[in-house]
């Protein structure tokens, strides 16, 4: 399990500002869940977490395990412990 902590993310698309000066900590070994009204930065936060292309991330460290992860392809974030799971899975044959 590995800590994670989120310094004053900002994080844009398109020009439109989504998240400002967010932060967050979560030791290891709790669970906590992100609840809130549509629009609120839910998914932009998951997704800039999993390295989604289409955010830019204006300022802000999402730190995991004392590393920052922001710029890391989604397969190095995966290995090191985060992962975007979908919600309804694709189903892949094989």
């Amino acid at each position: 399990m590995n800590t994670l902590e989120i310094k004053n993310l900002n994080v844009s698309i398109d020009g439109q500002a989504i998240l400002k000066d967010f932060n967050l900590t979560i030791p290891k070994g709790e669970v906590h869940a992100l609840m809130g009204p549509n629009g609120t930065g839910k998914s932009t936060l998951a997704k800039v977490m999993a390295g989604h292309e289409d955010y830019t991330v204006e300022s802000g460290e999402i730190l995991l395990d004392g590393e920052n992860i922001l710029g890391k392809e989604a397969d190095e974030i995966s290995h090191a412990g985060l992962f975007l799971a979908f919600q309804y899975p694709m189903e892949i044959p094989g």
